[in-house]
């Protein structure tokens, strides 16, 4: 009786293949839903992206600093005791600086350099926080016109701001200001409606892309009654929204995983505690 032969053994490339072909698949339904939503949850998932790991800290290199001076001295009287020996960072150094890094990264966020001379926005450390100045300027204006419309530049600095205050969950304050000497289309509005409705604008703005609205806790317009220090009220600098914001006790939780890696930046932190003119 003849013998029937035995099956030939299959190759494993066909797995390769399938494989390939459902990662290929799960990469265009990705897309597919990605392209499907607002622009709310794509502003969110590229933020995540860009630092999942929601840390206030610049990227280490990877290298511990070794002080040879200490180490040469023995140990403390924490080591004999069993206790840490690490350097105390007093809290007032922590909030320096956090906020000179929250400061930094809304820079680079905007692809703006700090040490420019007319740039578009300025930023203040000060002792409740951060001082945000947003420049209604030629250049880069932030409104349309005497309007609180946004230009496409003010929805991009209201979206990159709205991700920096949730992230850290600021306290909000917002104040519009404007130069004198504006003329309007109606006669019963002024330098008061205009400097109250953008800064309104701006509240709504961040509100829509991120901002919990609870962190808000004034709104204000002030005219032309308060120009830049130094600068004639009629000056395009009084064009401007100030936003201002106090830490919570969340933005202190999250921004003093690391204490002692702060040091390092602390002569730059002390350069900007200079207090922000209105």
């Amino acid at each position: 009786m003849a013998r029937k032969k035995k099956a030939e053994a299959h190759g494993g490339a066909w797995k390769v293949a399938y494989a390939d072909f459902v990662t290929a698949m799960m990469a265009l339904f990705m897309v597919l839903w990605i392209s499907a939503q607002d622009k709310k949850i794509l502003l969110a998932t590229s933020r995540y992206f860009q630092n999942p790991f929601n840390s206030p800290l610049e990227k280490s290199s990877g290298v511990m600093e070794f002080n040879s001076d200490k180490a040469s001295q023995g140990g403390s009287r924490d080591d004999a005791q069993g206790g840490s020996s690490k350097p105390q960072t007093s809290p007032k150094e922590i909030d320096l600086q956090f906020l000179n890094s929250v400061a930094k990264d809304f820079y680079r966020l905007l692809n703006l350099q700090e040490d420019l001379a007319d740039k578009p926005i300025d930023i203040q450390v000060t002792s409740d926080g951060l001082r945000i100045t947003l420049f209604d300027r030629a250049r880069k204006p932030l409104f349309k016109g005497n309007t609180s419309e946004f230009t496409e530049w003010g929805r991009f600095v209201m979206q990159n701001l709205a991700w920096i205050i949730d992230r850290y969950k600021f306290k909000v304050v917002i104040e519009g200001y404007t130069k004198s000497g504006l003329s309007f289309t109606r006669k019963d509005y002024s330098d008061w409606d205009l400097s109250t409705d953008r800064a309104n604008a701006s509240r709504r703005a961040l509100t829509y892309y991120a901002v919990d609205p609870r962190f808000v806790e004034r709104v204000t317009g002030y005219g032309d009654t308060r120009p830049v220090q130094g600068e004639p009220s009629s000056s395009d600098s009084n064009q401007r929204v100030a936003i201002s914001l106090s830490p919570s006790p969340i933005s202190w939780h999250r921004s003093t995983a690391d204490v002692d890696t702060f040091n390092t930046a602390k002569k730059s932190a002390t350069n900007s505690t200079a207090t922000a003119t209105p």
